[in-house]
């Protein structure tokens, strides 16, 4: 392994522990539950807030964490601010959370993964 491919997955593990972290408290995970339910059109702050019942300060300071982490997109409409989930993100994360269970000690199946999504 070269120095480059080194720090690059150093990186990579580093992306991954700051997602996790980010989806680590009751809120956020319930914010990411809620926006994969309206995927791909995502909510506006509103709907998620009455949708959860969190404070409005509160739910801004979850959002930002999760779009500063890349878990979710932002995309101004007029006065509202519609939230999506990044499906790609959460598809990198799972990957690489998956990637040495399927592989080299064959800990889980991969069709029983897929099992579980459906």
């Amino acid at each position: 392994m070269t120095i480059a491919s080194s720090r690059k997955g150093t990186e990579h593990v580093a992306k991954f522990a700051d997602m996790l972290s980010a989806l680590g408290t009751e809120p956020r995970l319930r914010i990411m539950r809620l926006l994969l339910s309206a995927h791909p059109d995502g909510l506006v702050v509103g709907d998620i807030q009455s949708e959860l019942d969190i404070p409005n300060s509160t739910l801004s300071f979850h959002l930002e964490k999760l779009k500063n982490e890349e878990l979710v997109n932002v995309h101004r409409e007029s006065t509202f601010l519609r939230y999506t989930a990044n499906a790609e993100a959460l598809q990198e994360l799972l990957q690489f959370l998956y990637a040495e269970c399927c592989t080299r000690n064959k800990a889980v199946k991969p069709q029983d993964i897929v099992q579980l999504c459906k």
